[in-house]
């Protein structure tokens, strides 16, 4: 994980991940995203006096850990609980946000099927009244099977769940969310997946450190706790956006710029480096910072170095002159898993104490439902809560198009449907879509990642894919911060190679594979290997 060279120096090199010289930066660098590894990026080279200009094409800052604003209520895009082993990512967020920012919440979530509710982490005694002592012994008796008859195939998520489970807690508890989440069966996922975000979350622990908790309270050191059974966690008071709200603003503050509502249409490359980024506005743009807001015609921007955070597929295709086409290829088998969330206001009282609740119903199709009054009193008013249903999807799929009324109405009617809400309850309805929220695993990932990756190496080499959809890596947002991190550390003469950090092993669920290059698989947890998809 440590780079070999000095992380804290005040110069940079040209030429990609070797050398640094003693010169500061000339050109700005160009940071595409004003998501959390954008942003971070940015902040980072900011604070060390170094030019920066943040393009994004969006109205509103921090990608998929947004919060976004409709009539004065605010909601996630998804959840996003501030905790993480990572020190440094840490210190971070104590950075952008002060102490009366941040609020420590309890953790709590359940399962919801067949009618009732699950307490997870799993509590003996609610799980025995629920299933009954019969079904209870049963999943029992099917977990010692499971012990002396393995699944045959043990290379699937279906395989790999049932060994470590039975085959009657995974069809309760595992299969049909599973299947929601990323659109085919547990039988066509790779165990992959199962390995690395399963990992330390064991029935023996899940069983366990509730039980463990109780006795001898919770653990006062973090890293010895597993991340799925965390007992509470920060949250800033208006959510995550809040925190890349003010990132933004400290950005500016710093001396750097932040255009909004401006995309970068083209990096243009000259023997094997970016030279510049021309970018243009996508609407009204109201930018920030103290040079101009994007508006008008596409304007070119001279560069030291790009920091990419938009979708490594979209990245490949803008580069001025055109990569091979075996690259183009290479993005065009890449592939995302799509989002939207139908956010419903109700009464506060008709609301539920969770955070949020995992619907394992396969009579519905939503997938988990948001209480965003259980996050921050600060994200709801007027004696109401929001509650975020949360749907997984694919652009362009019969969700996906729907217009807001359907989708609002077919929220409202599973929430009946469920039991959890009656539909007179609901007063408003807001949805909000997010393209490309989930970069999919499929049998040839890899290799396509690692086609691009080797173009820009060889012939952009001052081109840093960072974050998420950047590196089309499933991480975490605190994972994404930190690949943004040591790329600064890299600009400024380090040598970390990104795509091989370990961060933390047990905690950062990493692939101990390698790639087909025989570097490592990368950092972050994985994303299930699912079969691919056409094209066509």
């Amino acid at each position: 994980m440590n780079g070999d060279g000095d992380a804290g120096a005040t110069g940079t090199h040209r030429a990609g991940s070797g050398g640094s010289t003693t010169d500061s930066l000339a050109d700005p660098v160009v940071v595409i995203g004003a998501g959390p590894a954008g942003l971070t990026a940015a902040r980072q080279l900011a604070e060390r006096g170094d030019p920066v200009v943040v393009v994004e094409s969006d109205s509103v800052v921090g990608g998929i850990s947004r919060s976004v604003e409709r009539d004065g209520w605010r909601f996630d895009i998804g959840g996003h609980r501030f905790f993480t082993k990572v020190k440094p990512v840490e210190a971070f967020w104590h950075q952008v946000l002060g102490p009366e920012d941040f609020l420590t919440r309890p953790r709590m979530s359940r399962i919801f099927y067949e009618g009732k509710f699950y307490d997870y982490p799993i509590k003996i005694g609610n799980a025995l009244t629920n299933l009954g002592v019969v079904e209870a012994l049963r999943c029992a008796l099917s977990f010692l099977w499971v012990r002396v008859h393995p699944p045959k195939n043990k290379d699937t998520l279906e395989g790999y769940i049932v060994s470590n489970y039975g085959w009657r807690l995974y069809h309760h508890f595992f299969a049909t969310y599973n299947e929601k989440v990323w659109g085919v069966p547990a039988s066509a996922i790779s165990a992959d997946w199962g390995a690395q975000r399963i990992k330390g979350m064991s029935l023996w622990d899940a069983v366990w450190e509730p039980i463990r908790s109780s006795v001898a309270g919770r653990r006062t050191d973090s890293t010895k706790q597993v991340t799925s059974l965390i007992e509470e966690f920060e949250y800033p008071k208006y959510g995550p956006g809040m925190m890349w709200e003010h990132c933004g603003d400290q950005v500016v503050s710093l001396g750097g710029t932040v255009r909004m509502e401006c995309e970068a249409t083209a990096v243009h490359v000259e023997d094997g480096l970016a030279v510049a980024v021309t970018v243009a506005p996508t609407g009204g743009n109201e930018g920030k910072g103290n040079k101009g807001e994007g508006k008008g015609d596409p304007e070119r921007l001279s560069c030291s170095h790009v920091i990419s955070s938009m979708p490594l597929t979209t990245l490949a295709r803008i580069v001025d002159p055109p990569v091979p086409e075996a690259v183009l290829q290479a993005a065009d088998r890449l592939h995302y898993r799509d989002f939207l969330t139908v956010a419903l206001v109700i009464p506060a009282e008709r609301g539920f104490p969770d955070n949020w609740i995992y619907i394992h119903s396969p009579e519905v199709r939503v997938g988990r439902i948001q209480n965003f009054g259980a996050w921050s009193p600060f994200l709801v008013k007027d004696g109401r809560t929001c509650l975020g249903l949360e749907y997984f999807v694919f652009e362009g799929d019969d969700l996906w198009t729907a217009t807001d009324d359907e989708l609002i109405a077919l929220g409202t009617k599973e929430l009946a449907d469920i039991g959890l809400v009656q539909p007179s309850d609901v007063e408003v309805g807001y949805v909000v879509r997010m393209p490309k929220a989930y970069p999919v695993y499929d049998d040839s990932y890899r290799e396509h990642v690692e086609v691009i990756r080797a173009w820009f190496e060889a012939h952009a080499a001052n081109v840093h894919p960072v974050g998420r959809n950047g590196m089309h890596k499933y991480n975490n947002q605190d994972h994404s911060m930190y690949t943004a991190m040591l790329t600064v550390e890299n600009i400024h003469g380090a040598h970390h190679d990104i795509w091989s950090v370990n961060v933390e092993e047990e905690y950062h669920e990493v692939d101990e594979g390698s790639t087909t290059t025989g570097r490592p698989a990368g950092t972050g947890r994985d994303a299930p290997i699912m079969p691919g998809r056409s094209t066509g």
